[in-house]
């Protein structure tokens, strides 16, 4: 029996149907620890993302990590957990439906959406057989990652083009790995920093945020570090700010190894100590608010700086489902739809 799936395709569409796939990281189902360890288990296990020896990493995850760690985060996701379930999924989802109707008044019904998380659910294979039941010709994968890295963007490449290897009739694909100098993408995030000081005034600093990765994987040619440097001087371009007025930073550290620096959480002491008193903070990789965003930075980091003797904190939300950011996926993805 063959090993790749197929179906029996009776009628073809009038016209070339896309199908847009956004993908984000992934989130548990429920915030208890038997949840948490079936996505880390999954997450971590990922070459992409521990680039350690397999049997040694495999070892230490399944012997310590995955007995130690499920407990301690389920506590953190309880503290963001709603009603209708994960921020992350409830967002992602949000920006599929807003996206889903932004593209059919333009292109009707020859554009499906679809959303996928490379760990958890809904998954990516899940996603792709449905593109692949509505006999859908032209893929047009979307993670949404503005700065590329290999254990994000390029582990979702590596997850899609697993599933399409077992497919008989591959579709035409057309892979983004990233926009972190897209003009909208840039013209977002100065917006919604420009409707915070709106509200709230002008910050004695404003701290830029992404997600950390370890100092080895820089060294190992992966470019996310520069294209964070990159999204950051267009926002102060974009901003008109000057160099004293903001500054750069890597959060959520993991392990013992060294990061990539300055670390998020010392230099919010360090801005503390100097008497740096009213601080913003803004996370421009993250296109939903998650776990790292909603607990690390708002809770976690706002009592480091507090602790230390700041005084106002604030966090300037990721874009979500707002109408800038919807209006930048469908002017990314527009020009691969047919």
């Amino acid at each position: 029996m063959s090993r790749f799936k197929g179906h029996q395709v009776t009628e073809l569409p009038a016209k070339p149907r896309t199908g847009v796939l956004l993908t984000n990281l992934g989130t548990p189902e429920q915030p208890t620890p038997k949840a948490l360890r079936y996505y880390l288990r999954e997450f971590l296990s990922d070459p992409r993302v521990v680039e350690i020896p397999r049997l040694l990493w495999l070892m230490i995850l399944h012997g310590i990590i995955l007995r130690v760690r499920p407990k301690k985060s389920a506590k953190l996701y309880q503290n963001i957990w709603t009603e209708k379930g994960s921020p992350l999924l409830v967002i992602s989802q949000q920006q599929q439906s807003k996206l889903t109707q932004a593209l059919q008044q333009e292109y009707g019904n020859s554009v499906k959406v679809e959303l996928a998380m490379r760990y958890g659910k809904p998954s990516i294979k899940q996603a792709l057989e449905a593109f692949r039941q509505a006999n859908i010709d032209n893929i047009v994968v979307l993670p949404l990652y503005p700065q590329y890295s290999g254990p994000t963007t390029g582990s979702t490449f590596d997850a899609v083009v697993k599933e399409l290897t077992q497919w008989r009739w591959v579709p035409t694909l057309h892979f983004i790995n990233g926009y972190h100098q897209h003009p909208n993408y840039i013209q977002a995030l100065a917006q919604s920093i420009q409707a915070y000081i709106a509200q709230q005034g002008k910050p004695d600093k404003l701290v830029v945020s992404y997600h950390g990765m370890p100092q080895a994987f820089q060294k190992w040619g992966d470019p996310y570090a520069l294209f964070c440097q990159q999204t950051t001087q267009l926002l102060q371009q974009a901003l008109s700010f000057d160099d004293d007025d903001m500054i750069m930073t890597y959060q959520s550290r993991f392990g013992k190894a060294e990061w990539l620096k300055p670390y998020t959480e010392e230099v919010l002491i360090e801005l503390a100590q100097q008497n740096t008193n009213n601080i913003a903070i803004i996370c421009p990789a993250f296109s939903s608010d998650c776990l790292e965003t909603l607990d690390e930075i708002k809770r976690e980091y706002r009592d480091i700086f507090i602790k230390a003797g700041g005084q106002q904190f604030h966090y300037i939300a990721a874009l979500n489902d707002s109408d800038t950011h919807i209006t930048l996926l469908k002017d990314i993805v527009a020009p691969y739809c047919k």
